[in-house]
Formats: C-alpha cells, sequence, structure tokens
C-alpha cells in the first residue's frame, strides 16, 4: 500500500525472512559427508585441468585426496578471487586490491580495490566484481553493517587489457557466471541473483529473495550452476539493519567478532550472541534455531532456478560455505568456517 511507509512510523515494520522449504528444505548432507581435506579457512575452489586448487589465506594449494594440499604459490597478501582462462592462464585477486594473470600484475582501475570474484566468459573476456569501494573483502561484515551499496562490475579482454566499468551500485557483488555475452552476478546484501547484459549493462533480476547471503557462483556439467551462501538471514540480524543509530553504536563499540551480524562460524565464544533461549535448551544445540552461521549450498538448472539444496545447520560444523567447485562428477565444497574441504559423489543425477 501507498501509506505504508508512513504507517509504519507508528505501528512498528514486521521483520520476515524467506522460509527454509521447497528447494531450500533443510537436510544434513554437509554434516555427514567425510573430510576430503583439512585447510584452514579454504575460500576459493578452482578446476583446473586435473588439479582441484583451493586458496586458503595468501596461498592457493592443490588438493588430492592421497595427500595432504600441497602449496602451488603463496603471495604477500590473502587470496580473495580465482579463475581459469580458456588458455590456462590463472587469474588471482588479492586483499590488497591487486590482480595477477599468469603470475603478472595488471593494473586495475583506481576505483578497483575490493576483488571479489574473478570468471572468464568462453571468449577470453575477464569479468570481475569490486565488492566495495569502501572496504576490502574481509570487511564485508562492515559493508553489510554499513549498508553499502557500492560494488561494481568490470570486464577486460584477454591478457587484461582495457578493463570497462559494466555497472555500479551493487550491493556486494560476490560471484561471477558468464552466460554467452551477459553474466549473472550474485548481490550479497540484496540476496538475490541479477543478469547483467554485456553490451548495455541493463540489469534483470532472476532469483531474488534467497534466505542467506550468496557467494560465489560455479558453472555445473548440465548447464546450471551450483550457487554458495555463505551466511543465513535472521529476523534479529535483519532488524539491526532497520536500526541506525543502534548498528553505529555497536560498530563503535564492539570488536566485529561479536556484532549482531552474520558470520562464517559460530558458537566459538561465549561473548558472541545468539547463544541462550531458543538456541540451547539442556545443553543441546538445535538444528533448527536462528544462527549467525550456516552451511548451504543451492543447485540451478539452465533457467537460474534453484533445483535443490545442501545444508549444515545450526547445530552443524560445515558452516561459512564461499565457493564450490564441480570436477568429475563429484561437487566440492569449500567450508570456510569448517576448515575442511567436503566431496560429495553424484546419485541418480543429484547430490
Amino acid at each position: 500500500m501507498i501509506l505504508d511507509p508512513l504507517l509504519d512510523i507508528f505501528r512498528g515494520k514486521a521483520v520476515t525472512i524467506p522460509p527454509l522449504d521447497g528447494a531450500f528444505r533443510p537436510n544434513t548432507k554437509l554434516d555427514d559427508e567425510p573430510v576430503f581435506a583439512t585447510l584452514p579457512e579454504p575460500d576459493n575452489l578452482l578446476a583446473a585441468g586435473e588439479r582441484l586448487l583451493a586458496s586458503s589465506g595468501n596461498a592457493i594449494y592443490s588438493i588430492a585426496s592421497a595427500a595432504d594440499p600441497a602449496v602451488v604459490e603463496r603471495f604477500q597478501s590473502p587470496v580473495t578471487a580465482l579463475a581459469l582462462s580458456p588458455s590456462g592462464e590463472l587469474a588471482v585477486g588479492l586483499e590488497s586490491g591487486k590482480l595477477l594473470l599468469a603470475s603478472r600484475e595488471v593494473s586495475l582501475p583506481a576505483d578497483v580495490r575490493c576483488v571479489t570474484a574473478l570468471a572468464y566468459a568462453a571468449d577470453g573476456t575477464l569479468w570481475l566484481s569490486n565488492g566495495s569501494d569502501d572496504h576490502a573483502p574481509s570487511q564485508w561484515a562492515a559493508d553489510l553493517m554499513k549498508k553499502g551499496e557500492s560494488g561494481s562490475l568490470w570486464r577486460c579482454g584477454p591478457g587484461g587489457i582495457g578493463f570497462e566499468k559494466i555497472a555500479g551500485g551493487i550491493a556486494f557483488p560476490y560471484g561471477l557466471h558468464p552466460i554467452g555475452g551477459d553474466v549473472l552476478v550474485s548481490e550479497s546484501w540484496r540476496h538475490q541473483l541479477v543478469r547483467f547484459d554485456g553490451a548495455t549493462g541493463n540489469r534483470s533480476t532472476v532469483l531474488t529473495h534467497l534466505p542467506g547471503y550468496p557467494a560465489r557462483l560455479s558453472p555445473a556439467a548440465d548447464g546450471g550452476a551450483w550457487l554458495a551462501l555463505f551466511a543465513p538471514r535472521n529476523r534479529l540480524i535483519e532488524f539491526v539493519l532497520q536500526e541506525k543509530r543502534y548498528r553505529e553504536d555497536m560498530i563503535g563499540q564492539v570488536p566485529p567478532a561479536y556484532w549482531i551480524a552474520p558470520a562464517l562460524a559460530s558458537n566459538r565464544s561465549f561473548l558472541e550472541p545468539l547463544q541462550c533461549g531458543g538456541i540451547r535448551t539442556m545443553g543441546i544445540h538445535k538444528p533448527w534455531s536462528p544462527s549467525r552461521s550456516y552451511g548451504l549450498v543451492a543447485k540451478l538448472d539452465k533457467d537460474m532456478q534453484p533445483l535443490f539444496s545442501l545444508h549444515s545447520r545450526a547445530n552443524g560444523t560445515r558452516h561459512g560455505i564461499c565457493s564450490v567447485a564441480e570436477k568429475d562428477g563429484r561437487l566440492f565444497v569449500a567450508s570456510k568456517g569448517g576448515d575442511c574441504v567436503l566431496a560429495l559423489d553424484a546419485i541418480a543425477g543429484g547430490f
């Protein structure tokens, strides 16, 4: 109704979040799987020929089931994005805002300082998402609490030549999936997937009202895609996002680890919010309780609509899923909050 914004001042505004239902119906598939590899806070996964690459801190590792992760390369700054070109060259984004192509630093526009995702199109075009003009990738919680929407989408030709800004005003773009000449972007703070026209920069919403904060996208063998959601939405956080004065005081006085904000892992300190009452009963952590962290992966069809999902619930440990990669009929899942990489085998067309 047209009067709702005025009436909300007096009656209050309802805080609602999408339910975990339908394709997002909860299960324990991520917690049921054995650990494929142990790695501190694995972030980016990338299938590179015969190898599975994973970033952890300021290093890239090669992972095989028969051996411990082996260091491929180390950098002076944490790795924030990975992509492999059609010719086999590795693109690496760093926390410092630098971009390396085939180990060679590429000059970026002055506006690009927060590389959150990289993806190559079939023709060699490199897509880059700049998460925020104001914060580094590791400061994503601050960008959310300040209701940031300064992210942008860029592309360049082969070899990292001629970066062009395609769109701005994006609320923390965190994942990229090229589709022909267009690109699908996960817009984290607006909980949606948006398709951008590669020629005009026009945007159209493909999937909205997600139950979590979407992270990176990766191609699926059947022509669809995989979507990682790195944290859940809950009513308390949604309420805090409506209270500007509270958020300002919280940011100024409370350490970021204890903000009422999404997290990659939880239940590690007695100082954290959301621990008692509806969370634990007689020492048992309820799997359906509201949580600051969660593990969630969604399978999307060719129209980028969800088919099914894989979960680590509130009482699980495989939380903070920021990246997945499908390789040789297996799905590899990086749990940044659980310090491990999982491998799920395909079963009857699903996982």
